[in-house]
């Protein structure tokens, strides 16, 4: 590519100790930002090479001797103790038992106690407190029933933070264990406040203030025994955002009180793949709007010493939403987000913020996410780049960034001079598309898609965390599909679907399992929202449900969408019912069998529906007409090039006449974006081979080979 395409728009992990190496990879990658990572610092030989600085700081921790001089001003949660089964009517609940005692260390101050409960989870039944006592980190709990299982709920300091934990079992630091303040406690957030302003004073040369999120960490609980180390894990959860004075404040403004269970939930947590309770929602509020306020403050100390405030989206991110409410209200200057996927990229484009930065995957530590070697031993970090890159590369055509970058430790590049190509090559053709972008966006269909789901808007292109931590859900393969397709897609919720934001939608999904928070659970009890959308496909919308789509119980049918899909699901009721033979046929679309479950309770409703593909006996894929409409049902969804295509052909039903206009290849392996400025077609192969496809156009037929995940850029 020109030369022009070789500088810019990159963010490159500096480290001291390794001058030469940071400024001749910042050469090579063109980078024109330097930044520190966590546990690395940037030498004045750095700092005074002529790039922008980001500097990394993460307000909430790095501050042990004030917290260990005010420990009541350290973070906590709810925890739920493991059951105990009685077998005499006296039982001792040891609390922190399986627990990840590093983390956890018990609250036994009276504010903390006054919350604690014990429950009879066989009986659903609060025990009344004049039957347990509390002493030497166990609760004694008298009157019980033999045979019955019994649990406590009580609060904790979180006596680690979890991304410093994460980093010490990951790289095998040696270094303090980092503990985390609360913003809410008053002296806290006084010094907080003192503390970035000397920060700020000491660090003339930082350009950007690179926050590591802000207050509030997604809840990740660890247990003791490293087969189960991961207790729970929930990117979106507010967990960790309790206190004795935040539920006292919470009362205050709202009028009721909130209590241990209402987090602990019978050990099953407020997860984001259920549907709230009100007392959530109006707890997540409160916090949002608490965490909105604080981060103002900090967002306005920062702007008066001349900086700008960027701030990275994962981690300590809880209660600011990028797609929230109050998001653009705290003013900071970019959003940077770590991307394994499509969806990730289409997160951050989308939210409303002056720069918004991916951070490339892998990070450069020795090993992944995953605990797989990456800058190690067995390890291949080029290919693991190009692995991820071929996923966020799709969705840079569809919609841009302003930047890239990596993170971690610089020096573990050397030896992996594949890597170091890697990132030079994809930093080119980030800028490419980049300014494909800028001159005009790409050609999509007229096809307007909305996902419907509990959260709507507010949780955009997630589920809760990253594809590997979410990728058994039909949704998350739904939401990576589109992240790279050519239609304009939103997020409502069912709310919005029944005060009427179909009005100018051509296509509706709802994917998930019966209950979430996806398909919708007790949502679709409304019959306002079965209404509207059978109404929207009556006239003329389609309307694509995966998995259980509409799913809840006490209706004629299981799916509430039935009627429009054409297929419902047995739960066991109609178990003596006949049902319709069923046979799969061609039809419109390419199916792609191994995208799809294989359910053997699915039926068909009426006989009407045309059957794309069955097993034993079962559909699993149909059309189905009504009225001017059309429902398409799948049993599930598994995101490849195969069922992406296989997902575009569903769409292209409503806009026949546009596909050539796109530039469709024959093969789903070569993905396509024409950008009308420049008239400029952009063919990108998602295969780890050489491909010979056609791509069929307006103006003709164009035959071409690209290599394995080559970029081809042709002008029409």
């Amino acid at each position: 590519m020109e030369e022009k395409y070789t500088q810019g728009d990159f963010t490159l992990p500096g480290e001291a100790g390794y001058e030469e190496l940071t400024l001749r990879l910042a050469r090579r990658w063109g980078a024109d930002v330097i930044r520190d990572s966590d546990g690395t610092k940037l030498s004045p030989e750095i700092v005074e090479a002529g790039y922008k600085i980001y500097s990394t700081i993460c307000i909430i921790r790095q501050h042990n001797a004030f917290a260990q001089a005010h420990p009541d001003a350290q973070q906590q949660t709810f925890l739920g103790s493991r059951p105990v089964v009685a077998a005499e009517e006296t039982v001792e609940i040891p609390l922190l038992a399986g627990y990840f005692t590093e983390q956890f260390v018990l609250n036994e101050t009276p504010e903390a106690l006054a919350l604690m409960q014990v429950w009879d989870r066989t009986a659903n039944v609060e025990v009344p407190r004049e039957n347990w006592r509390y002493a030497q980190g166990s609760v004694k709990v008298t009157g019980c029933v033999p045979g019955r299982s019994y649990t406590a709920n009580f609060l904790c300091y979180r006596v680690w933070e979890e991304i410093n934990m994460y980093n010490h079992t990951t790289n095998n630091w040696q270094s303090e264990h980092l503990r985390q303040l609360d913003p809410r406690h008053p002296e806290a957030w006084a010094y907080l406040q003192d503390w970035l302003e000397r920060w700020c004073v000491e660090n003339p040369d930082t350009n950007v203030v690179r926050l590591t999120s802000l207050f509030y960490n997604f809840v990740w609980i660890w247990g003791e025994d490293v087969r189960h180390r991961n207790f729970f894990t929930d990117w979106a959860s507010y967990d960790f955002t309790v206190s004795p004075a935040a539920l006292a404040a919470f009362e205050k403004q709202y009028g009721y009180a909130l209590t241990a269970e209402d987090f602990v939930n019978q050990g099953k947590h407020q997860v984001t793949h259920m549907p709230p309770t009100q007392a959530k929602r109006d707890y997540m509020d409160f916090i949002q709007a608490f965490v909105a306020e604080k981060a103002r403050a900090l967002v306005e100390i920062i702007h008066r010493h001349g900086k700008q405030a960027y701030v990275f989206y994962d981690d300590s991110w809880v209660g600011m939403e990028p797609y929230g409410e109050r998001f653009r209200s705290i003013g900071f200057d970019g959003l940077i987000k770590c991307v394994f996927s499509g969806f990730e990229c289409r997160l951050c484009a989308g939210a409303q913020v002056p720069v918004h930065e991916l951070r490339f995957h892998p990070y450069l530590f020795p090993v992944g996410l995953g605990g797989l070697p990456t800058f190690a031993p067995g390890g291949d970090p080029a290919r693991d780049a190009l692995s991820y890159w071929k996923h966020v590369r799709r969705a840079l055509l569809r919609q841009s960034v302003d930047r890239i970058g990596l993170g971690g430790y610089l020096h573990l590049t050397q030896g992996y001079p594949d890597f170091v190509d890697t990132i030079e090559n994809m930093a080119r053709e980030f800028r490419r598309i980049k300014e494909l972008h800028a001159h005009g966006g790409p050609l999509c269909l007229p096809c307007k898609v909305a996902v419907a789901h509990t959260w709507g808007k507010l949780r955009s292109w997630t589920l809760s965390g990253h594809f590997h931590e979410t990728d058994k859900h039909p949704l998350i393969h739904i939401n990576e599909a589109l992240s790279g397709l050519p239609v304009e897609v939103r997020f409502l919720s069912f709310e919005e679907v029944e005060q009427g934001a179909l009005a100018d939608v051509d296509v509706l999904i709802n994917a998930g399992w019966a209950g979430d928070a996806w398909s919708g659970g007790d949502a679709w009890k409304s019959p306002r929202l079965v209404e509207a959308v059978t109404r929207f496909v009556v006239e003329g919308g389609m309307f694509i449900g995966v998995g259980e789509p509409s799913a809840t119980e006490g209706y004629d049918s299981f799916f509430r969408m039935a009627p429009a899909l054409g297929v419902d699901k047995d739960t066991g009721a109609r178990i003596c019912h006949g049902r319709w033979a069923c046979e799969a046929v061609s039809g419109p679309v390419t199916v792609y069998p191994d995208a799809l479950g294989d359910d053997p309770r699915l039926m068909l409703t009426d006989g009407a529906a045309q059957v794309l593909c069955e097993k034993g006996g079962a559909p699993q894929m149909t059309l189905h007409a009504l009225g001017k409409g059309l429902g398409v049902y799948m049993s599930d969804f598994r995101v490849s090039p195969q069922s992406t295509r296989m997902l575009l052909e569903l769409l292209l039903l409503r806009c026949p006449d546009a596909a050539r206009r796109l530039y469709l290849s024959d093969t789903p392996w070569v993905e396509t974006a024409y950008f009308p400025a420049d008239r400029m077609l952009v063919a990108a192969n998602q295969a780890d081979e050489t491909v010979t496809t056609v791509l069929r156009g307006e103006q003709g037929d164009i035959s071409l080979t690209l290599a394995p995940m080559e970029t081809r850029m042709l002008p029409l």
